[in-house]
């Protein structure tokens, strides 16, 4: 239950207001899942007056605030012309597989990536990707692969909190690199049984996540040497069985949709 409501107009108000220990204070982003991530009795601060909604290329990187909707971040990829190979198709795919019309003029990006579970395909994506956090206070920057690894020490689908009860301020994208992704579903409306992707740089580079299962995406593969991801793959989901799927059958499809995403990104470079 929300006892309290508080909707700050700057961010070192609402880094002050998350300092609070009574009640328990929490971060409301889209509010999507703000229920899922919290039980009991709390409070919440709004974060939507922030101005964190932004979306710009610096560089090399493209840079999404971390209030950005879905949906704005869908909208805005024709028109930011991302060199990387298939990187605006990718993305798309997955951020329309991530959720429907209705939630993902919601849910932001900050707040995808904050409740993430395994099922998740942007999360996946930007796993392969090795795309960067920012978190305030202090500017600290954490790779998107250490966040999602503090979902192994969760009970839940999903983590309840930053670390050290920080604030995911800028999620930060490589735009030099070649993505494919791919994923297999009961019906497309579903979150995937399994799902794949894969990033390629043009030192050679490689890297290849999975998702459909646990409490994180799970990064098979970074290297240069490729030969041996799909088997990573099959390795990594070998006990992934659940209600929607066995693990024979994820473990099998895992390995032929990393192998798949690889060859595609091994053709571009």
């Amino acid at each position: 239950m929300i006892l309290e409501y508080h909707r700050p107009k700057t961010l070192d108000e609402a880094l002050a207001l998350l300092k609070r220990q009574q009640p328990v204070i929490r971060a409301l982003a889209g509010g999507t899942a703000i229920h899922q991530l919290h039980q009991g009795d709390f409070a919440v601060v709004d974060l939507q007056d922030l101005g964190l909604d932004a979306v710009q290329r610096r560089g090399s990187t493209l840079v999404l605030g971390a209030m950005l909707t879905l949906q704005a971040f869908l909208s805005s990829l024709e028109s930011l012309n991302l060199p990387g190979l298939n990187l605006t198709t990718a993305l798309s795919d997955a951020i329309q597989q991530e959720a429907p019309l209705n939630i993902r003029n919601m849910a932001t990006v900050g707040g995808t990536l904050a409740a993430a579970g395994g099922h998740s395909p942007l999360a996946t994506v930007l796993l392969a990707c090795d795309c960067e956090l920012l978190l305030q206070p202090e500017d600290q920057r954490l790779a998107l692969g250490d966040w999602l690894s503090i979902a192994s020490l969760r009970t839940s689908s999903f983590r309840s909190e930053a670390p050290a009860g920080a604030l995911i301020v800028e999620v930060r994208i490589p735009t030099n690199v070649s993505l494919a992704y791919t994923a297999v579903a009961r019906t497309p409306a579903d979150f995937p049984i399994v799902c794949a992707a894969a990033a390629g740089w043009p030192s050679g580079r490689r890297r290849a996540a999975l998702g459909g299962h646990g409490l994180a995406p799970r990064l098979v593969f970074d290297g240069t040497e490729s030969a041996g991801a799909g088997l990573a793959a099959q390795s990594a989901y070998l006990t992934a069985g659940d209600e929607w799927a066995s693990a024979e059958y994820r473990s099998e499809a895992a390995g032929i949709l990393v192998e798949r995403c690889i060859n595609s990104i091994g053709d571009s470079l």
